[in-house]
């Protein structure tokens, strides 16, 4: 429509010859417009194919490409999000059991150095009770040992007091008998 429209001007224009080349510009001169016309439509149209059929082509698959490269790249982002969301998830759980395990390595580490401690405990308790029994019969057997020898002093010192005291000499057998009679009696009390 607007076509015809600015053709029904043109064609007016050139009948009425409204713009002479009275001023001396030859492409104001109508005689001259129909080539004029037809140049400039056929500049036009070389100008509107070459656009449309080699120019805009390539303009709509750069845009179109980045368009969908940025889908793309929208939809690898999320991917790798939803990825990274996962991975997280499995490390949280990998952390978890990790600590289940520390806990579990720590329980069974206490529970067998307990067991250690109570065996070697049993160790020094089995070695106190055998140094405790050798010393008791260690201090039985000085006991015995003293009391002989305390009989041996005893019946010296008897021997020399009754010799002192009444200046006879007496029989060391018969000292020696009152001596272990004597302490028969009395060594209960001491051991």
């Amino acid at each position: 429509m607007k076509s015809y429209l600015s053709f029904v001007i043109v064609s007016m224009a050139i009948s009425n010859d409204l713009f002479a080349a009275e001023a001396g510009m030859p492409q104001l001169d109508p005689k001259y417009w129909a080539s004029q016309a037809f140049w400039l439509i056929l500049v036009f149209i070389i100008l509107y194919v070459t656009i449309s059929k080699f120019y805009l082509p390539k303009i709509k698959n750069n845009l179109d490409n980045r368009e969908n490269k940025i889908k793309e790249d929208l939809d690898n982002a999320n991917k790798f999000k939803d990825l990274s969301e996962i991975k997280f998830k499995e490390y949280e759980a990998i952390l978890e059991n990790a600590k289940k395990e520390v806990t579990k390595i720590h329980m069974q580490s206490k529970k067998l150095l307990d067991k250690d401690i109570q065996v070697k405990k049993k160790i020094m308790e089995k070695e106190i009770e055998n140094e405790i029994s050798k010393a008791q019969k260690e201090i039985i057997e000085l006991k015995k040992n003293s009391i002989t020898s305390i009989q041996n002093i005893s019946e010296e010192i008897t021997l020399n007091i009754i010799e002192n005291i009444s200046g006879d000499k007496l029989n060391k057998s018969s000292v020696r008998a009152a001596v272990e009679d004597i302490s028969k009696k009395n060594i209960n009390t001491y051991l």
